[in-house]
């Protein structure tokens, strides 16, 4: 199509650095077609504006074909569909429910057993003094220990969902499958026993919600709720692996932040929005045909939002390449946790854990450097790294 740029995503020069691709695509149009061989085309929304609007727009709908399911025992299929799935009156009453267990406030008070989880885990890294790969042996257990505390899985548990936490984190395979009923077992006796005994957890809490016409989730949607809480939870381990390598090889910049630490929260966003791991949306299908900035967009078709070229829009952010710790994040919004009906409700939480983990890492470890250079996955839409070792 005339003055829309196309995108192989399995150019060489594409999986090296996407953001420079999608960069380029979005200053010729609004719009681009990505075209993934053996998989068709989809079309990518560039720029922050128009991503925002699509984003928000409830004729962009999300669905069953938005996901790649792996395969699962037909007795779990009944916990696969995430609210994510679900869009209208079916979405809003599971959100309405959900929501108060994921308030900012809910969330800080969950503060100090992030920080005892993070001391923890620095303990293990100084164990000998040699390099340690920040990624395998920090960020990977560390959302998935959060997210076994804040859902009440008991410690003798825990080992065996750090391993659900690791298949989960490597997105597919028969790991992952096999993954997927432990969780969802795991989850189904953390109910029981918080039926019996209620306590300070995410469970206790959902299981108290009940709204003025008695409508409450049930169990199943309890238990499609920890696994989408488990599936999306793992945000983290990239974030902070990539925001710390960023750190690293900004100097100024870490220097800014130790001078000052009360730049943390701001920090923590720009950095969200410069090397946040997710480079393109949840794809969403029109329910009708559609313009984009002007572009005609069919019915039925795959669209995402370009979430990381829209973070580094110039028509948004100035100087939007340049990382900028002082940047005020009020002064636009970055679209890192998505818009819209379908923001990421466990955004306050990501967040939380990522300020922990950088400052607590910082504070402790004052010569934090890189051991090697750290290698990033070729991969189209995730910015993630294959390792990032340091010396503590």
């Amino acid at each position: 199509m005339d003055g829309v740029p196309e995108i192989d995503l399995s150019d060489l020069g594409v999986l090296e650095d996407p953001l420079a691709a999608y960069g380029r695509a979005r200053e010729q149009s609004p719009v681009a077609r990505l075209i993934a061989p053996g998989f068709g085309t989809m079309w990518a929304v560039t720029r922050h504006a128009d991503a925002k609007a699509m984003l928000a727009d409830p004729r962009f709908r999300l669905s069953s074909a938005s996901f790649m399911r792996p395969e699962v025992p037909e007795e779990y299929l009944v916990y696969m569909r995430t609210m994510q799935e679900m869009d209208g009156a079916e979405h809003l009453r599971l959100r309405r429910l959900v929501a108060p267990a994921f308030t900012p406030r809910r969330i800080a008070w969950f503060r100090s057993r992030i920080e005892r989880i993070v001391d923890g885990l620095m303990d293990d890294l100084t164990a000998d003094g040699s390099p340690v790969d920040l990624l395998a042996d920090f960020a990977r257990p560390l959302p998935i220990d959060v997210i076994c505390e804040l859902v009440g899985i008991p410690e003798a548990d825990r080992a065996q969902w750090r391993e659900y936490g690791a298949a989960v984190a490597s997105g597919s395979g028969e790991k992952l499958a096999k993954a997927i009923p432990g969780i969802m077992e795991g989850a189904k006796q953390a109910i029981a026993r918080r039926r019996q005994e209620p306590g300070p957890d995410l469970i206790s809490d959902l299981i108290r919600v009940q709204e003025d016409d008695g409508d409450r989730l049930g169990d199943a949607e309890l238990v499609t709720l920890v696994w989408q809480l488990v599936l999306a939870g793992q945000t983290p381990i990239n974030l902070i692996v990539n925001a710390v390598a960023t750190l690293l090889t900004h100097p100024d910049q870490l220097g800014a932040l130790r001078a000052d630490p009360a730049l943390l929260p701001r920090a923590v966003e720009e950095l969200t929005r410069w090397c946040g791991p997710q480079l393109l949306a949840i794809p969403r299908f029109p329910s009708e045909d559609v313009e984009v900035g002007g572009v005609p967009i069919p019915k039925g078709v795959p669209v995402t939002a370009a979430i990381g070229c829209a973070n580094r829009d110039p028509r948004v952010y100035p100087d939007p390449d340049r990382l900028d710790l002082r940047r005020d994040p009020e002064s636009s919004g970055h679209l890192a946790y998505a818009h819209g009906p379908h923001f990421c409700l466990g955004a306050p939480l990501a967040r939380l854990e990522t300020e922990v983990a950088l400052g607590a890492l910082l504070r402790r470890f004052p010569g934090l450097s890189l051991a090697s250079p750290s290698a990033r996955l070729p991969d189209p839409g995730t910015w993630r790294l294959a390792s990032l070792p340091v010396t503590v």
